[in-house]
């Protein structure tokens, strides 16, 4: 399973630089375990405190799914526990 992830992670790299190195912005790709939100305020954390003269935020899709306004979401989790600004788009 260890392996298809790395593929996965391999995959997913380039096709974020492929769009993201013409934009000329900086930007890392970076591969975690654990609660999604956690591991986003996590990220986000780490580089604010890195980068302590640039903006940091996260931005996130909202969920259509029923049961996530229930139980909760990503962008529920963020934005009861995000220490940065977040942008969740409907």
């Amino acid at each position: 399973m260890e392996k298809d992830f790395d593929e996965i992670e391999q995959e997913l790299r380039g096709q974020a630089a492929g769009q993201l190195d013409v934009s000329g912005a900086a930007w890392e790709f970076e591969r975690r375990q654990g609660s999604i939100a956690d591991q986003l305020i996590a990220a986000a954390t780490v580089i604010a405190e890195t980068h302590p003269d640039e903006n940091v935020a996260i931005m996130v899709g909202s969920s259509s799914h029923a049961t996530h306004r229930v139980v909760g979401s990503v962008a529920v989790g963020l934005a009861r526990h995000s220490s940065v600004p977040l942008i969740i788009v409907p």
